[in-house]
């Protein structure tokens, strides 16, 4: 008999991880089975992944993909009427609150990174975005060297603020990191001249910019410090639900649907000012859609 490929031995270990009946369940499935309810870690002004629209409901991309792996538990567990309940989360608090069984997947906008990965598990990449600065139009920088001396913002508990000191040393520029407590507040900090840069992934300052009351005020400068994969977060340990997102999160890949809920969310207007972000997708996103993964960053 011919020897199963690594991707089939995978494709089968999920297969028969999703095949338990109630008595096998484990972990967050169970949990979810024996609560009637599963919680959603979302954020509320990470744009266009999770957020809050006029009528203060969590919406966007990632939001949309969670909504297809609850479409998945409900089925897998037999609950029809399982209740969603949702938790806001911010990048300070959010392993924490996975950790400890508060939320039962982070919908967001959360770099997969080796590191995380000590923490918590992730599943599949659905994003892929580029680390980079955002300042006034009008400052004159280009560069993260013209920022020695100068405060330099980003959002508490994320992983630019490491880039953000591995390029001080790196050029040997002397920046004041000061911290935002969400994206918002650190795009605050820039609009109203507290800080002269806020440095994050580019797709959540183009959203932040496309929402500001002056959009051309802005802009996003500079070469990438990182390319970082984007994921749900999930418990660590906990092979029966990863498998589940995963095989989710995939099967949107492989139909191409995950392209169209992309068109809604990047190229076409949306909640609340009917902003179009006009953002086609990456060559880098449509390689992690073709050959699904779970790789985190160094």
């Amino acid at each position: 008999m011919k020897a199963l490929p690594k991707a089939g031995l995978a494709l089968m270990a999920a297969a028969f991880a999703l095949s338990a009946n109630a008595q096998d369940l484990t972990g967050t499935l169970k949990k979810i089975k024996d609560s009637g309810t599963v919680t959603i870690g979302n954020r509320e002004s990470s744009i266009p992944f999770s957020y809050l629209d006029e009528k203060q409901q969590p919406v966007g991309y990632s939001m949309d993909l969670c909504n297809k792996v609850v479409d998945a538990i409900k089925a897998e567990l037999k609950l029809p009427n399982l209740k969603v309940a949702y938790n806001p989360v911010t990048s300070q608090n959010r392993i924490t609150l996975m950790q400890n069984g508060t939320i039962d997947m982070e919908c967001g906008s959360t770099t997969n990174s080796v590191d995380r990965q000590k923490q918590v598990s992730f599943g599949v990449s659905t994003f892929v975005t580029g680390i980079k600065m955002l300042v006034k139009t009008d400052s004159g920088i280009k560069d993260i060297a013209q920022l020695d001396g100068k405060p330099v913002v980003t959002t508490t508990g994320t992983t630019s603020d490491a880039l953000i000191k591995a390029s001080e040393k790196g050029k040997h520029i002397d920046v004041k990191n000061i911290y935002g407590k969400d994206h918002a507040d650190s795009f605050l900090m820039v609009e109203s001249g507290r800080a002269a840069a806020f440095v994050m992934d580019d797709v959540l300052l183009a959203g932040l910019i496309a929402n500001a009351k002056n959009p051309k005020e802005f802009a996003i400068v500079g070469d990438a410090f990182r390319v970082e994969p984007y994921g749900i977060m999930v418990r660590k340990d906990d092979p029966q639900f990863k498998a589940l997102v995963d095989k989710t999160l995939t099967g949107l890949m492989k139909s191409g649907e995950i392209n169209r809920i992309y068109d809604k969310w990047f190229m076409n207007p949306i909640p609340p000012k009917g902003i179009n972000m006009n953002l086609p997708m990456s060559k880098e996103l449509k390689d992690a859609i073709a050959n699904p993964n779970d790789k985190g960053v160094s």
